[in-house]
Protein backbone atom coordinates (compact mmCIF):
# COMPACT_ATOMS: atom_id res chain seq x y z
CA UNK A 1 0.00 0.00 0.00
CA UNK A 2 1.42 3.37 -1.03
CA UNK A 3 2.21 5.83 1.74
CA UNK A 4 0.20 9.02 1.91
CA UNK A 5 2.39 11.97 0.97
CA UNK A 6 2.37 15.11 3.13
CA UNK A 7 3.82 18.40 1.92
CA UNK A 8 5.27 20.47 4.78
CA UNK A 9 5.95 24.16 4.10
CA UNK A 10 7.85 26.22 6.67
CA UNK A 11 10.87 28.52 6.38
CA UNK A 12 12.34 27.16 9.63
CA UNK A 13 14.51 24.05 9.10
CA UNK A 14 13.96 22.74 12.61
CA UNK A 15 10.17 22.84 12.28
CA UNK A 16 10.23 21.06 8.91
CA UNK A 17 12.47 18.35 10.36
CA UNK A 18 10.39 18.04 13.54
CA UNK A 19 7.21 17.55 11.54
CA UNK A 20 8.95 15.22 9.08
CA UNK A 21 10.35 13.04 11.88
CA UNK A 22 6.99 12.60 13.58
CA UNK A 23 5.03 11.98 10.38
CA UNK A 24 7.53 9.47 9.00
CA UNK A 25 7.24 7.55 12.28
CA UNK A 26 3.49 7.32 11.61
CA UNK A 27 4.03 5.87 8.15
CA UNK A 28 3.67 8.98 5.99
CA UNK A 29 5.94 10.10 3.19
CA UNK A 30 7.01 13.72 3.75
CA UNK A 31 8.23 16.37 1.34
CA UNK A 32 9.57 19.56 2.97
CA UNK A 33 10.01 22.96 1.31
CA UNK A 34 10.74 26.40 2.74
CA UNK A 35 8.97 28.90 0.49
CA UNK A 36 5.58 29.53 -1.05
CA UNK A 37 7.10 29.48 -4.53
CA UNK A 38 8.60 26.02 -3.96
CA UNK A 39 5.33 24.83 -2.47
CA UNK A 40 3.32 25.82 -5.55
CA UNK A 41 5.92 24.18 -7.78
CA UNK A 42 5.76 20.98 -5.73
CA UNK A 43 1.95 20.69 -5.80
CA UNK A 44 1.96 21.30 -9.55
CA UNK A 45 4.18 18.23 -10.00
CA UNK A 46 2.07 15.85 -7.91
CA UNK A 47 -0.80 16.60 -5.54
CA UNK A 48 -0.06 15.52 -1.95
CA UNK A 49 -2.62 13.92 0.33
CA UNK A 50 -2.40 16.94 2.68
CA UNK A 51 -0.49 20.20 3.09
CA UNK A 52 0.96 21.52 6.36
CA UNK A 53 1.34 25.22 5.67
CA UNK A 54 3.04 27.96 7.68
CA UNK A 55 1.29 31.31 7.20
CA UNK A 56 4.43 33.45 7.58
CA UNK A 57 6.61 32.62 4.58
CA UNK A 58 9.06 34.81 2.66
CA UNK A 59 7.86 35.93 -0.77
CA UNK A 60 4.56 34.19 -1.51
CA UNK A 61 3.05 33.77 1.95
CA UNK A 62 0.97 30.89 3.24
CA UNK A 63 -2.37 32.59 2.71
CA UNK A 64 -1.55 33.14 -0.96
CA UNK A 65 -0.47 29.52 -1.33
CA UNK A 66 -3.78 28.46 0.21
CA UNK A 67 -5.74 30.79 -2.06
CA UNK A 68 -4.03 29.57 -5.22
CA UNK A 69 -4.53 25.92 -4.30
CA UNK A 70 -8.22 26.39 -3.55
CA UNK A 71 -8.80 28.30 -6.81
CA UNK A 72 -7.27 25.46 -8.84
CA UNK A 73 -9.89 22.76 -9.49
CA UNK A 74 -7.16 20.12 -9.66
CA UNK A 75 -5.84 21.07 -6.20
CA UNK A 76 -8.89 22.39 -4.33
CA UNK A 77 -9.62 18.98 -2.77
CA UNK A 78 -6.26 18.86 -0.94
CA UNK A 79 -6.76 19.39 2.83
CA UNK A 80 -4.65 22.15 4.36
CA UNK A 81 -3.56 22.42 8.01
CA UNK A 82 -2.16 25.87 8.79
CA UNK A 83 0.58 26.77 11.25
CA UNK A 84 0.21 30.28 12.68
CA UNK A 85 2.01 32.53 15.14
CA UNK A 86 0.54 32.85 18.60
CA UNK A 87 -2.21 35.45 18.77
CA UNK A 88 -2.57 35.91 14.99
CA UNK A 89 -6.33 35.35 14.95
CA UNK A 90 -6.71 37.38 11.78
CA UNK A 91 -4.48 34.92 9.92
CA UNK A 92 -6.47 31.98 11.25
CA UNK A 93 -9.76 33.50 10.14
CA UNK A 94 -8.36 34.47 6.74
CA UNK A 95 -6.96 30.98 6.17
CA UNK A 96 -10.19 29.24 7.10
CA UNK A 97 -12.18 31.55 4.86
CA UNK A 98 -9.82 30.71 2.01
CA UNK A 99 -10.58 27.04 2.53
CA UNK A 100 -8.01 25.70 5.03
CA UNK A 101 -9.32 22.72 7.01
CA UNK A 102 -7.65 23.18 10.39
CA UNK A 103 -4.88 25.08 12.16
CA UNK A 104 -2.34 24.88 14.97
CA UNK A 105 -0.74 27.77 16.81
CA UNK A 106 3.03 27.75 17.30
CA UNK A 107 4.62 26.40 19.40
CA UNK A 108 2.67 23.16 18.96
CA UNK A 109 2.87 19.59 20.18
CA UNK A 110 4.02 17.19 17.43
CA UNK A 111 1.60 14.58 18.80
CA UNK A 112 -1.28 17.01 18.50
CA UNK A 113 -0.24 17.91 14.96
CA UNK A 114 -0.14 14.24 13.94
CA UNK A 115 -3.56 13.66 15.51
CA UNK A 116 -5.01 16.68 13.70
CA UNK A 117 -3.54 15.54 10.38
CA UNK A 118 -5.00 12.06 10.80
CA UNK A 119 -8.39 13.53 11.70
CA UNK A 120 -8.39 15.85 8.67
CA UNK A 121 -7.36 13.01 6.35
CA UNK A 122 -10.07 10.79 7.80
CA UNK A 123 -12.72 13.45 7.23
CA UNK A 124 -11.49 14.01 3.69
CA UNK A 125 -11.71 10.29 2.96
CA UNK A 126 -15.23 9.92 4.27
CA UNK A 127 -18.10 10.40 1.90
CA UNK A 128 -19.55 13.81 2.54
CA UNK A 129 -23.20 13.66 3.49
CA UNK A 130 -25.63 14.76 0.81
CA UNK A 131 -27.94 17.71 1.41
CA UNK A 132 -30.95 15.47 2.12
CA UNK A 133 -29.27 12.77 4.25
CA UNK A 134 -30.00 12.51 7.95
CA UNK A 135 -27.37 13.38 10.53
CA UNK A 136 -27.53 11.30 13.73
CA UNK A 137 -25.30 11.90 16.76
CA UNK A 138 -25.84 11.32 20.51
CA UNK A 139 -29.61 11.06 20.20
CA UNK A 140 -29.80 14.15 17.97
CA UNK A 141 -31.42 13.49 14.59
CA UNK A 142 -31.40 16.15 11.87
CA UNK A 143 -33.76 15.23 9.01
CA UNK A 144 -33.51 17.75 6.15
CA UNK A 145 -36.21 16.01 4.08
CA UNK A 146 -38.76 16.68 6.81
CA UNK A 147 -36.97 19.84 8.01
CA UNK A 148 -37.16 18.27 11.47
CA UNK A 149 -34.85 17.96 14.46
CA UNK A 150 -35.41 15.56 17.34
CA UNK A 151 -33.48 14.77 20.51
CA UNK A 152 -34.24 11.30 21.87
CA UNK A 153 -37.38 11.31 19.65
CA UNK A 154 -38.65 14.60 21.15
CA UNK A 155 -39.19 17.33 18.55
CA UNK A 156 -37.03 20.47 18.75
CA UNK A 157 -38.61 23.59 17.26
CA UNK A 158 -36.02 25.56 15.29
CA UNK A 159 -36.29 28.59 13.07
CA UNK A 160 -35.32 28.24 9.41
CA UNK A 161 -31.96 29.88 10.09
CA UNK A 162 -31.25 27.78 13.17
CA UNK A 163 -32.02 24.59 11.26
CA UNK A 164 -29.77 25.46 8.32
CA UNK A 165 -26.95 26.50 10.66
CA UNK A 166 -27.17 23.29 12.70
CA UNK A 167 -27.36 21.10 9.60
CA UNK A 168 -24.42 22.86 7.96
CA UNK A 169 -22.18 22.47 11.01
CA UNK A 170 -23.27 18.88 11.69
CA UNK A 171 -22.53 17.79 8.12
CA UNK A 172 -18.89 18.73 8.68
CA UNK A 173 -18.06 17.46 12.19
CA UNK A 174 -14.75 18.70 13.54
CA UNK A 175 -14.34 21.40 10.90
CA UNK A 176 -13.94 24.99 12.09
CA UNK A 177 -16.04 27.61 10.31
CA UNK A 178 -15.77 31.37 10.62
CA UNK A 179 -18.87 33.46 11.19
CA UNK A 180 -18.68 34.76 7.63
CA UNK A 181 -18.56 31.22 6.24
CA UNK A 182 -21.64 30.31 8.25
CA UNK A 183 -23.53 33.38 7.04
CA UNK A 184 -22.63 32.56 3.43
CA UNK A 185 -23.65 28.91 3.83
CA UNK A 186 -26.96 29.67 5.51
CA UNK A 187 -28.05 32.81 3.64
CA UNK A 188 -25.83 32.97 0.57
CA UNK A 189 -23.05 35.41 -0.24
CA UNK A 190 -23.67 39.15 0.15
CA UNK A 191 -26.65 38.57 2.48
CA UNK A 192 -27.06 41.70 4.66
CA UNK A 193 -26.48 40.02 8.03
CA UNK A 194 -23.52 40.86 10.22
CA UNK A 195 -21.21 38.01 11.09
CA UNK A 196 -21.64 38.84 14.78
CA UNK A 197 -25.37 38.08 14.53
CA UNK A 198 -24.28 34.46 14.22
CA UNK A 199 -23.20 34.62 17.88
CA UNK A 200 -26.75 35.55 18.93
CA UNK A 201 -28.23 32.76 16.81
CA UNK A 202 -25.80 30.22 18.24
CA UNK A 203 -26.83 31.19 21.78
CA UNK A 204 -30.48 30.59 20.88
CA UNK A 205 -29.68 27.31 19.13
CA UNK A 206 -27.69 26.01 22.09
CA UNK A 207 -30.59 26.74 24.45
CA UNK A 208 -32.88 24.65 22.26
CA UNK A 209 -30.38 21.79 22.16
CA UNK A 210 -30.44 21.62 25.97
CA UNK A 211 -28.06 18.97 27.31
CA UNK A 212 -26.53 18.60 23.83
CA UNK A 213 -25.57 22.29 23.63
CA UNK A 214 -21.88 21.38 23.91
CA UNK A 215 -22.04 19.77 20.44
CA UNK A 216 -21.55 23.29 19.07
CA UNK A 217 -18.11 24.42 20.19
CA UNK A 218 -16.80 27.98 20.17
CA UNK A 219 -13.32 28.38 18.72
CA UNK A 220 -12.19 31.61 20.34
CA UNK A 221 -11.42 34.40 17.90
CA UNK A 222 -12.33 32.24 14.93
CA UNK A 223 -15.85 30.83 14.86
CA UNK A 224 -17.62 27.55 15.56
CA UNK A 225 -17.48 23.83 14.93
CA UNK A 226 -19.70 20.84 15.52
CA UNK A 227 -18.02 18.36 17.84
CA UNK A 228 -16.83 15.35 15.87
CA UNK A 229 -14.83 12.25 16.60
CA UNK A 230 -11.09 12.97 16.35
Amino acid sequence: MAKERILVIDDEDDIVELVRYNLVREGFEVIGVQSGEDALLEVSKAAPALIVLDVMLPGVDGLEVCRQCKLDSALAHIPIVMLTARGEEADIVAGLELGADDYLVKPFSPRVLVARIKAVLRRAAERQLSDDEQVVVQGLVIDPKRHQVTINTAAVELTFTEFKMLHYLARHPGCVFTRTQIVDAVHGEDYPVTARSIDVQVVGLRKKLGELDSLIETVRGVGYRFKGKE
